[in-house]
């Protein structure tokens, strides 16, 4: 089959088809041919246009990659100056906002966006590794695999009951501290070992809104 023996790529087929087409040339009666053969004819006129169209399509493709290349660095000192003055006009008082619209640009915000108070909660999850210390980590119920605060969100209200059974609201809790890095750590005296600790957390805002509070951690103060 063809697909065999001929190079799939331009440069190994030129190269392919003018050892092929001359060697037949030079040995056509040694290889059975009569003078006239049409599928050699046929070669020989479609391997003309070859030996034309292939050079022209290499000259092209070089002149198309330096047009290019010339055209990129056009496009990169063109540009500078447009920024400048796009820059210039959206800082500047005496263009209007139509103006920059008719210009395809920005127009200024001026109005601040609100930040919303915090609509998720923090999920926590207690170490105990440590004795008579419970460490607090948290993260928030969108995004659990991340570290990361919510948008708005300034720190953690952290609240405690200690023994008992876990508290149904927080006025049965103490607020214990505010924490804006997990995680957090709460200290505890020998008189507390082996008491159950229950925790809430809340996310508090930057403007000072509080989200809804936590499900419940509760972990034993390790002796």
């Amino acid at each position: 089959m063809a697909g065999d023996y001929i190079p799939a790529d331009d440069a190994g087929f030129d190269g392919f088809q003018s050892v092929f087409r001359a060697y037949v040339n030079a040995n056509f009666v040694a290889l059975g041919l009569l003078p006239g053969d049409p599928d050699q004819a046929e070669m020989n006129l479609e391997g003309a246009a070859w030996d034309t169209e292939y050079p022209a399509h290499l000259a092209a493709q070089a002149a198309a990659t330096g047009a290019k290349q010339t055209k990129d660095n056009r496009r990169g000192t063109y540009s500078q100056p447009i920024r400048r003055l796009a820059q210039r006009f959206e800082e500047s008082s005496a263009v209007s906002d139509t103006e920059l619209a008719a210009m395809s640009l920005t127009i200024r915000d001026l109005v601040p966006s609100p930040i919303p108070d915090p609509t998720s909660r923090p999920v926590g999850q207690a170490n105990t590794s440590q004795r008579l210390e419970i460490k607090l980590t948290y993260t928030d119920e969108a995004t659990p695999t991340s570290k990361a605060k919510p948008f708005g969100v300034v720190g953690c209200n952290i609240f405690m009951k200690l023994g008992g059974p876990p508290p149904t609201d927080l006025s049965q809790c103490e607020f214990i501290g505010f924490s804006t890095r997990t995680p957090f750590t709460e200290e505890f005296d020998g008189t507390q070992a082996n008491q159950t600790a229950h925790f809430i957390l809340q996310w508090v805002g930057t403007r000072g809104g509080l989200g809804p509070i936590s499900e419940t951690v509760s972990a034993t103060v390790p002796g």
